[in-house]
């Protein structure tokens, strides 16, 4: 197997690594029941509810 003849350096490693390892911002999608972000396809943290019907148990706010 071929073995590297130079040092690949710091700055070239990086810019090879920065297409796929970046970070993507989740795409949101608001609640039809109550209005609040949620990610699309998941039940409503906030409220329970999915797809006219309430999947979950609402998580508990507050103290």
């Amino acid at each position: 197997m071929p073995t590297p003849k130079k040092k690949t350096s710091k700055s070239r490693r990086d810019m090879r690594r920065a297409n796929h390892d970046k970070v993507v911002l989740q795409s949101l999608s608001s609640c039809s029941r109550c209005g609040e972000p949620r990610m699309p396809h998941r039940a409503c943290p906030a409220c329970g509810f999915y797809r006219d019907r309430i999947a979950v148990a609402p998580e508990p706010t507050g103290a």
